[in-house]
């Protein structure tokens, strides 16, 4: 899977459905993925996995020892919501409505685009986000990749 990228603004119809970006589509490639898993993110948002991507998270959570309070307790919420949902004919992807109540949807939403995976925002909050952006962007880059590269991996 190649990585997505891009922000994008959508809407919720009547019914909460929501029609995929063709942009992001497009990034799928050819396997034209028309099936994905929704889940609960972090921080209010929510998630959006192409079913492949999912399967390969999933494998990695399935591993953890559920015998430890920690990893049990995040396989729970991890888990917790994730539904599966397909585009229709219309690119349109039907949004669960608990997981709108959750991450505090109601029309407009935000899609970014992160790796392999699409977080999903209300539009309030996306822009919150983005006001919090810390006023030095690269005084966060060198907290969490300064020992990482070196200048010829630029």
């Amino acid at each position: 899977m190649q990585q997505l990228l891009g922000e994008y603004e959508c809407k919720l119809d009547a019914k909460g459905r929501m029609r995929m970006p063709s942009g992001l589509l497009g990034q799928l490639g050819e396997a034209e993925v028309t099936t994905f898993v929704i889940n609960r993110g972090f921080e209010k948002c929510l998630m959006l996995y192409p079913e492949d991507v999912w399967d390969r998270i999933t494998q990695e959570v399935n591993d953890l020892n559920v015998y430890n309070k920690k990893n049990r307790a995040f396989v729970r919420y991890f888990y917790r919501g994730a539904q599966k949902v397909t585009v229709d004919s219309a690119d349109r992807i039907l949004m669960p409505k608990r997981l709108q109540e959750y991450a505090d949807i109601e029309k407009e939403v935000i899609l970014s685009a992160v790796n392999d995976r699409i977080e999903i925002w209300s539009k309030a909050h996306y822009d919150m986000l983005i006001d919090e952006e810390p006023d030095d962007f690269s005084d966060l880059a060198e907290d969490v990749l300064g020992g990482s590269f070196n200048q010829t991996d630029l």
